[in-house]
């Protein structure tokens, strides 16, 4: 019996305005409030959202609803998983909560799985200078999933299917079991894409996506010019039975449905009667990833170094769509250089506009191949050319990197800044004594307070009495009137060591309560 693991990428952008004028702004009275209404086209982002809600996402979310109840309670029911980008969540919320509800239904079904991936469905994967903001990303992807859907991801699925082995680490560490990406021909070789396997140097699950049969569909089915147009479910039934392998995974942009291929093409039809022609072979079932790693084996080992990174995008399946020519590379650049000092400042609607800019639909739109890859770029591209979504991009970006100095001279900024996250290698390690690490590691003053609330009184005890705190309080965080408060209580090292416990939370949160006012955050 073959698995069949039909998965739909959902995901829309916060598009850029097109007539921002740097001279203009830079010259106008914004309040930092309205960052986000000046660079981003509201009027046509919403314009887009709701159009394809009513092409693609109710018309195809009521065929799956309706499917799964069909197959309800059957030998074989239908089953899918879905990948919502956070910005997708967002609209949904804003614009039509109407369509978050029929998700919601089709989640409470139980016949569905929900993955996880970055937030802003971003390409901070590739951000090797501020590595933590990938992890935030998927870290607030997974509660957001969790806040709307009662619903904890255990499969990952990074943007664009953007995978090598670094992340494999990454991702494993935050306690997903399996990963979804590409069966790039030049990482499998001889091997076939429908089988379980093991990312190098973890033990994470790779499901690898069938990209000549999801192509299929999702690019193929209207072409007439293709040989085997037209293609009917019951074509596909039989292609399916006929793929030797334990699972296949099929993996499509939800907006095939409907906005891509319209109505009219029959797509439609063909995904309301696929589970019916599935339903017919023998061989056949769905599932989904989380079922299929429960039922196989890791068979081999996929190795991808970062230099080899793979993605499921244009015919290279790299990462040339976004970052393919000089013009992408320098917003990349100057995207994260911005970033340091962004998050330096620690001003919510600059981190905002920030992350929302990191959306790979901003690259995407720079691309120039030409060809079969140009032709796809351009057909989803707002822009009439690459270089206009390059000029805007960088106008907006250096607007952003201005509006971050003006912020930082400000009386607030010192006091936001003392709360800012700041890498894992410069956080504040808990041991139990020398040599012997604790798993907590603090990279904040609000995450330093949860830490001493749950950590072993001995280790508080231990590098209370060395002076480690203070010295990582005013070295790193920069907060020398706090590191002279926690000096103090070193003298009461030798009394009880929960009295010594709340005498320090007691001084941490006063201190929090103070700079949050102070910054204006409070």
């Amino acid at each position: 019996m073959t698995d069949i693991c039909l998965i739909f990428e959902v995901h829309q952008p916060f598009r850029l305005r097109h007539d921002f004028e740097l001279s203009t702004i830079l010259n106008s009275n914004i309040s930092i409030r309205d960052l986000y209404n000046i660079c981003f086209n509201q009027k046509l982002n919403k314009e887009i959202f709701m159009r394809v809600s009513q092409r693609c996402y109710f018309p195809a979310t009521e065929i799956i609803l309706e499917q799964i109840e069909r197959f309800r309670g059957e030998k074989k029911p239908f089953k899918v998983s879905f990948s919502f980008s956070g910005t997708f969540l967002e609209q949904c919320e804003r614009w039509n909560p109407d369509l978050l509800d029929l998700f919601r239904q089709v989640v409470e079904t139980g016949q569905t799985e929900l993955l996880s991936q970055t937030y802003y469905h971003s390409l901070a994967s590739l951000n090797k200078r501020d590595e933590m903001e990938f992890i935030e990303q998927v870290e607030m992807h997974r509660q957001a999933i969790i806040d709307l859907f009662s619903y904890s991801p255990e499969t990952f699925e990074n943007t664009e299917c953007i995978y090598n082995n670094d992340i494999a680490r990454t991702v494993e560490s935050l306690g997903f079991k399996t990963i979804v990406t590409e069966g790039v021909d030049r990482i499998l070789g001889w091997r076939s894409p429908n089988y379980v396997y093991r990312a190098k140097d973890s033990s994470i699950n790779l499901l690898l996506r069938n990209y000549r049969l999801s192509d299929d569909i999702g690019f193929r089915f209207s072409s007439r010019w293709w040989d085997q147009w037209p293609l009917t479910a019951d074509k596909y039934a039989a292609w399916l039975a006929n793929t030797p392998g334990q699972n296949i995974i099929i993996f499509l942009d939800y907006e095939t449905f409907g906005e891509h291929f319209w109505a009219e093409s029959g797509i439609f039809e063909f995904l309301r009667w696929l589970p019916i022609e599935v339903e017919k072979r023998d061989n056949l079932c769905w599932s989904t990833p989380r079922e299929v790693v429960q039922k196989y084996a890791p068979c081999d080992v996929i190795d991808v170094p970062p230099e080899n990174t793979i993605s499921w995008a244009d015919i290279e399946r790299d990462l040339s769509a976004w970052l393919g020519n000089p013009q992408q590379i320098i917003s990349f650049d100057l995207l994260n250089e911005i970033g340091f000092l962004i998050k330096e400042v620690n001003e919510p609607n600059l981190l905002r506009v920030w992350r929302y800019l990191q959306t790979s639909d901003h690259f995407y739109y720079m691309c120039m191949k030409g060809g079969g890859s140009g032709i796809v770029h351009s057909v989803f591209n707002p822009y009439v050319r690459p270089m206009d979504a390059f000029r805007t991009y960088i106008k907006i970006l250096l607007y952003l990197g201005a509006r971050c100095l003006v912020e930082s001279g400000k009386p607030e900024s010192r006091y936001r800044r003392l709360l800012r996250r700041v890498p894992p290698c410069k956080g504040f390690r808990f041991f139990h004594q020398v040599g012997l690490p604790t798993n907590i590691l603090a990279t904040s003053l609000e995450e330093f307070y949860e830490a001493v609330r749950k950590v072993d009184v001995e280790s508080i005890i231990f590098h209370l009495s060395r002076g480690d705190f203070e010295k990582w309080i005013s070295e790193i965080i920069g907060d020398d009137y706090l590191a002279a408060k926690i000096s103090d209580l070193r003298k009461e090292v030798k009394g009880s060591g929960e009295n010594i416990r709340r005498n320090l939370l007691s001084t941490l949160e006063e201190r929090l309560k103070e700079i949050k006012k102070l910054s204006k955050l409070g």
